[in-house]
């Protein structure tokens, strides 16, 4: 059980108007779906955590700059909470491809309206986000 929120990043990439999403093999929410990212690191910044998170999981290069939304995720019956940004991202470089197979068991490009599921709490908050716009 965490005794506080922790804080951790990611990213809505799109692409030729699809999403990248990645299949967790951990927890929290692990079998879900979900945005790419990870925690933040001491004396990191958020942005900073983020690009790093995606191309050490992914490979592929992005800039965080626009911030989509700021997701929690409470989990009481885990006891576990953690505070999310998602920025956006819409040209990122590269080829996806999982680069940390113990994190992760898939990745892909899904368009908005056909999902696989199920999907991580942080990225049914960036699709509210998302639709909003």
């Amino acid at each position: 059980m965490q005794s506080e929120p922790r804080v951790g990043c990611g990213a809505a990439i799109l692409r030729d108007g699809k999403l990248l999403l990645v299949q967790r093999r951990r927890d929290p929410e692990a079998g879900h779906w979900g945005l790419p990212g990870g925690k933040v690191d001491l004396f990191e910044t958020m942005a900073a955590a983020a690009e790093r998170e995606i191309f050490e999981e992914l490979g592929l290069t992005i800039v965080a700059r626009d911030l989509l939304c700021l997701t929690d995720q409470v989990d009481t019956a885990r006891g576990t909470h953690w505070v999310a940004p998602v920025y956006l991202v819409e040209d990122a470089q590269g080829n996806a491809m999982v680069k940390e197979p113990q994190a992760l068991a898939a990745c892909g490009w899904f368009a908005l309206d056909d999902l696989p599921g199920p999907l991580t709490i942080s990225t049914k908050a960036a699709l509210t986000a998302l639709n909003a716009r």
